[in-house]
């Protein structure tokens, strides 16, 4: 179906939405088109005080494990659903493939608290959130489960200036739509576009809703253009790439992939992106943050990523750095990374591991970047910090500048997998300069220069963290 087909459908399929109501207390279920593949783990039911119980529609979403005598993916499972509520919603979720013996909820910092009762998984939700209902401690066949709030201002089907996309399922000629200046996408809940969506050179552009982007590979582009913004649209299995555009806002959107190169958000040489409420489970970087890689060129800047919940089945939840300019040396700064929690990272390669990495090659400098409120969850396998000058020939034709100017305020890690963390600077002009911890608590242990400790000690020891004689004035303060 094309968008040009999409009016005549709309009222057909209706069904795939369900709304109950009572007082503040407001329902919106979806349900699952019938072109995508259903998850069949779980059954979910959603209630509201006064309003009837509505069953909710479940994905099935693949994720990716590496094999690390291979080197080749394992390809699990596992499913997504999601609704829009306000008030206060009951949940209850059925698990059909074995016995529960125990559930847990993340991220650990809501504090959910579910009850079990007959073979049912029952909590409530207050404020929208997205989580992961882990069943038997299963990390692969779990429920993902985003819970929205009730969208204001939904267009009308019939309003001249939306691209409307109903609920259902839709392609488009060419697998590709191109968004042009002052447009706006709107994917209502319960719709499912299997197609590239292009802002290429445009301006004051959107696409919002509560549908799912179900492509392979290429989800959203937004290249060289200025105020665009993507709000509350899912993608399973989509890239997202931003390069060279600046005023970039990306709104509560949720991502997961289980393919090679399977990064959640890539922004090349962008300036001012603000990127606030995601939900990001990916097959290798969540987020990465680059300059010069192919057709962009210039600095990056003014790049914030907050109110997060990432999880790295592959790699970085968070990358900093390796691509750049050589020839014309390119410059990251104020960078904020606030209020995340990290649920898992698993990443066997030492040069690649990093719950946050900051690691520029290609002469790249980083500078001005501050990290604060991050709540770090046991992870399988790497290091919380990794933060290197580095000259990867694999990826780089020659080291990074240096780093300089980093605040890390209120990270906390609780956990037993983490290796040592790194910190080294390349030479003694390309180093790591003025980086400063402030309550960084590991295990519940707050690790400060004025901690009791042996003399010959160094404060590192405790985090574990290794820097090396590059790496001037580092300091870590209560």
């Amino acid at each position: 179906m094309t968008m040009f087909g999409l009016l005549a459908t709309i009222c057909l399929v209706a069904f795939a939405t369900a709304t109950s109501q009572s007082g503040i207390n407001k329902l919106q279920a979806y349900s699952v088109p019938s072109e995508v593949i259903s998850g069949s783990s779980f059954d979910v039911s959603l209630h509201v005080h006064g309003g009837k119980p509505e069953s909710l529609g479940t994905y099935q979403i693949p994720l990716h494990e590496i094999n690390t005598t291979t080197g080749g993916a394992i390809t699990h499972l596992s499913s997504m659903a999601y609704f829009d509520f306000s008030g206060t919603v009951q949940v209850s979720i059925r698990y059909n493939t074995t016995p529960i013996k125990s559930v847990r909820i993340r991220p650990d910092s809501y504090d959910i608290i579910p009850t079990v009762h007959n073979g049912t998984i029952t909590f409530t939700l207050t404020q929208p959130r997205s989580i992961v209902v882990q069943v038997n401690d299963d990390i692969f066949d779990c429920l993902h489960l985003i819970g929205n709030p009730i969208e204001a201002d939904v267009p009308a089907p019939t309003d001249p200036d939306i691209i409307y996309f109903g609920p259902g399922y839709h392609t488009v000629v060419g697998g590709v739509l191109n968004v042009t200046s002052g447009q706006t996408v709107y994917l209502a809940g319960g719709a499912a576009l299997a197609a590239s969506v292009n802002f290429s050179n445009s301006s004051n552009a959107s696409i919002r809703g509560r549908g799912v982007i179900y492509k392979p590979s290429s989800g959203i582009s937004i290249v060289s253009a200025q105020n665009i913004t993507i709000d509350g649209i899912t993608f399973i299995n989509s890239k997202f790439n931003v390069g060279q555009a600046n005023g970039v806002t990306i709104k509560d959107i949720r991502s997961f992939s289980g393919t090679q190169w399977g990064d959640g958000m890539d922004f090349y040489c962008s300036k001012n992106v603000l990127v606030t409420g995601a939900f990001m489970r990916n097959s290798d970087d969540c987020v990465a943050i680059y300059n010069h890689r192919n057709d962009f060129y210039g600095d990056s800047e003014n790049i914030t990523i907050e109110n997060s919940s990432l999880w790295a089945d592959v790699a970085h939840p968070i990358n900093i750095g390796t691509h750049g300019n050589t020839d014309n040396p390119e410059t990251m700064s104020d960078i904020i990374i606030r209020n995340i929690d990290i649920l898992d990272h698993r990443e066997m390669q030492v040069l690649y591991q990093g719950c946050i990495a900051v690691n520029p090659g290609d002469a790249n400098l980083v500078r001005n970047l501050l990290i604060e409120d991050v709540r770090v969850e046991d992870f399988r396998m790497g290091q919380l910090i990794n933060m290197r000058v580095m000259f990867n020939t694999d990826y780089n034709t020659s080291p990074g500048r240096g780093i300089s100017n980093v605040t890390i305020r209120n990270l906390n890690y609780n956990g037993v997998n983490a290796n040592t963390s790194i910190l080294v600077g390349y030479d003694d002009a390309r180093s790591i300069e003025d980086v400063t911890f402030q309550n960084l608590t590991i295990n519940g242990r707050l690790i400060s220069d004025a901690m009791k400790k042996p003399r010959w000690y160094l404060t590192t020891d405790f985090v574990p963290a290794y820097a090396n004689e590059h790496v001037k004035n580092l300091k870590f303060l209560q």
